[in-house]
């Protein structure tokens, strides 16, 4: 059976995930319009959220930490895919005038390091985009322990943070100037349930330093059980709007938008 042609595979993939359409839209109204700023995305997954963010307009570059995901983000979108850390990256003082930080904090060893490096990359005024796992203490997490999507799984170094531990790591550098969490009960019960069955599908398989991450040869194996979900994917839908109902909780995901206070004339 022919390869699936790319970009094709990812955009399947995000056009039947409820929580990656949303990360996507509450990024894109974070950053704002793009066009003619430079921008760089880091922890973008498999790629797709770099791919639809250039579509969007600006000069992007991407990044991540490990080579299995560099390498899921360089076959779709070619070019400009650095490999970082904790301890730096190669890019100059002063390059972004946006960086949106997509679930890389909590693999990282040193993140209050890397906010000091996103300090010197982002110019001054230059805003970052910071979007985490929010710490819960839910029957919720006490299932998801329960069947083995531990942090340690998923690659976490920490289980999340709170408003208040990003506001403290963002210190006297960066200004908050926005926050907010979304992605509540209905919509994690979904990717709870489909992790779960992707898990025991890859069982044995080693996943990256970010955890699971889902690669064409991924779609390409389980064609049948994805075609079986895409019929499903609207009842999912409707089932993910149900967290609308849930408006006086907390969402599992947490995006802050900070402003750097770096002086023009330092």
């Amino acid at each position: 059976m022919a390869e699936l042609e790319k970009p094709l595979w990812p955009i399947r993939l995000f056009n039947k995930s409820v929580l990656k359409q949303r990360k996507y839209k509450e990024i894109t109204e974070a950053l704002g319009e793009t066009t003619q700023l430079q921008c760089l995305d880091i922890g973008a997954d498999n790629g797709v959220l770099s791919y639809l963010l250039r579509q969007r307009g600006g000069h992007w570059k991407s990044a991540d930490l490990d080579q299995t995901t560099v390498d899921a983000i360089q076959s779709l979108i070619h070019e400009r895919v650095f490999q970082i850390d904790d301890r730096g990256t190669p890019f100059a003082d002063d390059e972004f005038d946006r960086v949106a930080v997509i679930d890389f904090l909590e693999h990282i060893p040193n993140d209050e390091a890397f906010i000091r490096e996103l300090h010197r990359i982002v110019k001054p005024g230059g805003q970052v985009i910071l979007n985490v796992p929010h710490i819960k203490t839910s029957l919720l997490r006490k299932i998801r322990l329960a069947i083995g999507q531990t942090d340690a799984k998923h690659g976490h170094l920490r289980p999340g943070y709170t408003r208040g531990d990003i506001t403290r790591m963002l210190g006297t550098q960066f200004t908050v100037l926005s926050e907010k969490t979304y992605s509540k009960f209905f919509s994690e019960c979904i990717d709870t349930l489909i992790t779960f069955a992707f898990d025991l599908l890859k069982s044995g398989k080693r996943n990256s330093a970010k955890g699971l991450v889902v690669t064409g040869n991924d779609l390409q194996r389980y064609q049948k059980m994805f075609a079986m979900y895409s019929l499903l994917y609207p009842f999912i839908w409707i089932i993910s709007k149900l967290d609308h109902l849930l408006f006086f909780t907390s969402g599992y995901m947490l995006l802050v938008v900070a402003q750097n206070k770096k002086d023009t004339h330092a």
